[in-house]
């Protein structure tokens, strides 16, 4: 029996699936190890082996590939700890990443230090260089410059090479990037034209100085598994997820480091999307709550949405990405007092060491985990199916201690901390929705990550849903996840013509050489069928953002791709703002296509029974102790409808059932909860 096997390292817990070729998935966890995530993930390969029951030399002998999604980057940039990154660039142009766009995060707040940019100014180097829009050579780059830049680089970890006008000609940026690599090979060494080959020169900056940034980071932890993989006798392929949802193998996510800045979460989305197509619906709001995070993203119509111009750890990244919210709210946020001396629930989060205080490892200050437990919610003894106790004498005491801080009851202050990430999290929703013109009431909550069952009521309650959903593997359904995507590469091309839309003839000459260079990139990584898909960034002429378009129903042979761009543009902006303006001019700012590699091998589902759980518990419920049942998901049989309040238990999460639900169990390895007064 082959396996393929998902990896997704979350701040707290490290979560792995296997599917087998027969369709059969086992799910493993192992704490994960911040200072090098590669030892937890090898921790989790020992603990699914033993799932298994195969020692880890035959598992890793019997495994046709890994996919990992990773924090690494991300953790990075919040955390303000990658690179030293000096900056070579136009001469006169040092200064645009400490301008960024000239508005601040909060323009309105007169008192608002800028943003501290991740290469200092010492380092932003001048070179006497400058090519014109059009790529003609306004000042040749001479040797005798590009010498004195090179040498002035100092004792930087990674140069960013960001040239003006390198859309429209990468031959400078080329020319330094090579003369570089040739000096100082000790380097990581990004150009602008290599990450974003696009227009609008804060935006490529700001994207190649975070590839600068993390890439050396990233690239030593991607060494550093790869190396351990090797050690314990695994010789397959290991495949990262990326921002956009899909996979590249190690030396090009490290090559393209900032596109993991989204690894982890993409998994989620993509699960979300399987899910979509296996029947769960197609209106779904994910509500992905780990130990340290929730991500939140809209599947509309079994479609994920795909964006540009994301922001992490305050730096832009305008590489194509999953639309996903991200909160610092995890079972294991920290609930302290603010600067106002009200009570705040995260961003602090306990992590995974020490963990929440219930966890034993250290931990004083009180935790959402905390909270859940005091109220009854979890139990001490047959957490994780029984594989991690409970300290609930040490959750007691850390709510005990801020509680007589607010002068209230240490049961007041765990259900306070309940409502308030409730309430957080419901906002997280609302932002991922309703400002984006959707409607979450008419989707179902998609609840997973192991935290979100308890949570997932009272959010979906908030919002208005009648609707949420909790999947039996719910704290591994990220990893799942990633075994449901493809290999893929991107190629992107800025064009500006007076025409605003290139004619025909050059439309489909262009798009004919992006494809065959995505198509000759997927080559080198994959052997069997390569898909592509074209789409374009495009806008009306006065505006000052663009939309995605997408273009794979145009009839290229009719010889009006031109015309048919503008249409389809028009069609979308209709979709979005409910509103076109076909008088007016279109522009077609950035051709694209994609190059998808198919992995095959469609993934299983949830094969291994959860646990049974006990029959009762007391809960803090409405102010009160009440005794409620608790089942297993295969406490009943699929189909069979139980009412609330309950809580349902597996080995991957519990699930709190308020009044007013009813919950049925789906076959295809589901609950699906109805919220009868919603």
């Amino acid at each position: 029996m082959r396996w393929r096997i998902g990896i997704d390292v979350g701040g707290t817990f490290t979560d792995l699936v296997a599917i087998a070729g027969d369709g059969g998935t086992v799910m493993a966890k192992a704490a994960s190890t911040p200072a090098d995530q590669s030892l937890g993930v090898l921790a989790g390969l020992a603990n699914l082996a033993a799932a298994l029951g195969v020692g880890l030399d035959e598992l890793l002998s019997r495994t046709e590939h890994i996919i990992h999604g990773t924090t690494v980057a991300t953790n990075a940039l919040l955390e303000r700890r990658g690179a030293r990154v000096a900056m070579l660039t136009t001469q006169g142009h040092r200064d645009v990443v400490e301008m960024r766009e000239g508005l601040k995060p909060d323009r309105y707040n007169l008192r608002m230090a800028p943003p501290e940019p991740l290469v200092p100014r010492h380092r932003r180097i001048p070179v006497a260089e400058r090519l014109r829009a059009d790529g003609r050579v306004e000042t040749a780059l001479e040797a005798p410059a590009l010498n004195a830049a090179i040498a002035a680089v100092g004792e930087a970890d990674a140069v960013a090479i960001c040239f003006l006008h390198a859309w429209a000609d990468p031959r400078h940026e080329a020319t330094a990037a090579a003369a570089l690599r040739a000096a100082r090979p000790d380097l990581f060494v990004t150009a602008s034209h290599e990450v974003l080959p696009e227009i609008k020169e804060f935006e490529r900056f700001s994207t190649t100085a975070v590839n600068a940034y993390v890439g050396p980071v990233v690239a030593r932890y991607l060494g550093r598994l790869a190396g351990r993989l090797a050690e314990a006798g695994y010789q397959g392929a290991v495949f990262v997820i990326l921002s956009h949802g899909g996979v590249a193998p190690l030396a090009d996510a490290a090559r393209l480091a900032v596109g993991t800045a989204l690894s982890g979460p993409a998994g989620g989305v993509a699960a979300a999307v399987a899910l979509s197509a296996m029947g769960i619906g197609g209106e779904l709001v994910t509500f992905d709550m780990g130990g340290t995070s929730t991500d939140i993203a809209s599947i509309t119509q079994g479609r994920a949405t795909l964006g540009r111009g994301r922001e992490v750890g305050g730096e832009v990244i305008a590489l194509e990405s999953l639309d996903i919210v991200t909160l610092g709210a995890g079972g294991g946020s920290i609930a302290a007092l603010g600067p106002d001396g009200r009570l705040q629930v995260g961003p602090r989060s306990a992590g995974a060491r020490p963990g929440p205080a219930c966890y034993g490892r250290g931990g004083v200050e009180p935790a959402v985990t905390d909270a859940n437990l005091v109220l009854g919610f979890l139990s001490a003894g047959n957490f994780l199916g029984g594989a991690q106790a409970l300290d609930l004498p040490a959750a007691e005491a850390a709510m005990a201690a801020l509680a007589g801080r607010l002068g209230i009851a240490p049961l007041d202050l765990a259900a306070g901390i309940f409502r308030l990430v409730n309430a957080r999290m419901a906002d997280g929703v609302r932002v991922a929705t309703v400002r984006r013109g959707i409607d979450p009431r008419a989707a179902t909550l998609l609840a997973f990550g192991g935290a979100a069952g308890l949570h997932a009521s009272a959010v979906a309650r908030d919002l208005g849903m009648k609707r949420y959903a909790v999947p039996l593997l719910a704290a591994g359904l990220s990893a799942w996840g990633m075994l449901r995507t493809d290999l893929r590469y991107e190629v992107t091309r800025s064009v500006s013509v007076a025409e605003g839309v290139p004619p025909a003839a050059t439309l489909a000459a262009l798009y004919a050489r992006l494809e065959d260079e995505a198509r000759q990139k997927m080559a080198e990584w994959f052997h069997g069928p390569i898909d592509t898909t074209r789409s374009a960034s495009m806008r009306y002429g006065e505006q000052v953002f663009e939309i995605k378009v997408g273009l794979d129903g145009l009839d290229w042979t009719r010889g009006d791709a031109d015309e048919q761009a503008r249409q389809a543009f028009h069609a979308e902006h209709q979709r979005l703002f409910t509103y076109q303006l076909p008088e007016d001019e279109v522009v077609l700012v950035s051709a694209r296509v994609a190059a998808l590699g198919r992995l095959g091998g469609a993934a299983g589902y949830f094969s291994r029974p959860a646990m049974t759980a006990p029959g009762a518990r007391r809960v803090f419920l409405g102010g009160a102790w009440r005794e409620v049942a608790v089942h297993g998901f295969f406490d009943f049989q699929p189909g069979r409808r139980l009412e609330a309040p309950a809580i349902v238990e597996s080995s991957t999460t519990t699930v709190l059932l308020a009044a007013g639900e009813f919950v049925e169990f789906d076959p295809r390895g589901w609950l699906m909860v109805t919220i009868a007064d919603g």
